[in-house]
């Protein structure tokens, strides 16, 4: 199913796909992508430019734009070959007060521009952009807070109302990321409450789950009770999980339970487990698969079909980051699901720690980075065969 690099890459040039082979080439190097982390850290703290360097480079691989603008003319590219197209303003969280509100602002205009725009269906926002994350720990621990961090927190659940309820009066489906392990649960908790309100018709509101804790199986399920309960919808956004040498280092620290899956392969049971559970309760429950992963993604198109889901039923969607898996994206397009791009935009020095987290990504995850060398060499091949 995702092996045609003809329709894989026909939206890419031979300039751009030599590019793309350059820098997965450079990423799978763990030694340079740890100098290069190290080098931009630094940068970031003298104020010295790397706008010259980076965005030429791994920013434009893996980032649409600055802004809403500037990502465009990929929109626009990418609703050519039936993709669509999720745009994410991928700055991190700060405790300044005139910060989060530059970044509420922004997120809302994701929503009116969402709106009229039918090749973007969902809006996102990450939530600890929205509150500070030693309240929300504090807040998930079930701890004592003093005045000052209850209006945080209340702070936090306004934000995140304010923008919900934007999504909802816009008709645009809104998700909201995954946190860590040790603020996740305030988060769960106040989405769920926005899911009460605005989830009664349709799924408007999507949690995220990350499938390596050991938990979220059983709480995928018991949000399916409580929505059932409530005569709610509940919209889910399916990943594996993004923190793992964190969470795991946290927990021993710490002194408690190891929360993530102790090997990848329960990981991906669990994955798949969920994304069996919501297809067999799709009334109730809908799907956003964000998976680089090819079973996961067959997975899913075979329980579609199993359970007389059409392709183009807007309770599944599949996603990939842009800047990967063009292979798993495209080829899905062709066939006639869902699918879209997930663009990060934001400026330069703002995103640099997302673009971070993606180089390690491509260097830590077995097989992804050579995967994609594989991939582009196999349509060099192709098109050099083509010449002749």
């Amino acid at each position: 199913m995702f092996q045609n690099t003809e329709i894989a890459f026909q939206w890419r040039s031979d300039k751009d796909l030599r590019r793309a082979y350059f820098l997965m080439k450079t990423i799978s190097k763990p030694w340079l992508v740890n100098l290069g982390k190290a080098l931009s850290n630094f940068a970031i703290k003298i104020h010295f430019p790397i706008n010259w360097i980076v965005k030429p480079t791994i920013y434009s691989h893996f980032v649409g734009g600055e802004t809403i603008e500037e990502c465009e003319p990929l929109v626009r590219t990418l609703e050519k070959y039936n993709v669509k197209a999720i745009l994410d303003y991928s700055v991190e969280g700060s405790e300044d007060e005139k910060k989060i509100q530059e970044a509420l602002d922004e997120t809302l205009k994701t929503i009116y521009n969402a709106a009229k725009d039918p090749n973007i269906p969902f809006a996102v926002f990450k939530p600890s952009a929205f509150g500070i994350p030693r309240i929300l720990t504090k807040a998930s621990e079930g701890a004592d807070l003093n005045e000052n961090e209850k209006k945080e927190v209340e702070k936090f659940r306004q934000r995140v109302y304010t923008l919900c309820k934007a999504a909802y009066d816009n008709n645009v489906p809104i998700m909201i990321d995954a946190e860590y392990y040790a603020y996740q649960k305030i988060v769960d908790d106040v989405i769920y409450e926005m899911m009460q309100k605005f989830n009664k018709e349709r799924a408007i509101v999507y949690n995220t789950l990350q499938m390596y804790r050991r938990d979220r199986l059983d709480y995928l399920k018991y949000l399916y009770e409580q929505a059932q309960k409530d005569k709610i919808k509940i919209g889910i956004k399916f990943v594996r999980g993004a923190y793992i040498e964190q969470e795991r280092e946290r927990a021993r620290r710490m002194g408690y339970p190891d929360p993530i899956h102790p090997t990848k392969e329960d990981t991906d049971r669990a994955y798949n487990a969920a994304l069996e559970f919501s297809a067999e309760h799709i009334d109730t429950i809908s799907i956003f698969n964000a998976t680089h992963n090819e079973y996961s993604a067959y997975l899913l198109t075979d329980l579609m079909e199993k359970h007389g889901i059409a392709k183009d039923d807007p309770r599944c969607y599949f996603s990939q980051l842009y800047g990967m898996s063009d292979h798993i994206t495209f080829n899905l397009a062709k066939l006639g699901y869902n699918v879209a791009k997930y663009i990060p935009y934001g400026p330069v020095r703002h995103v640099l720690p997302y673009l971070i987290r993606r180089t390690e990504e491509n260097t830590s995850v077995a097989g992804q980075t050579p995967r994609e060398l594989r991939l582009i060499e196999q349509e060099f091949k192709r098109r050099k065969a083509l010449k002749k």
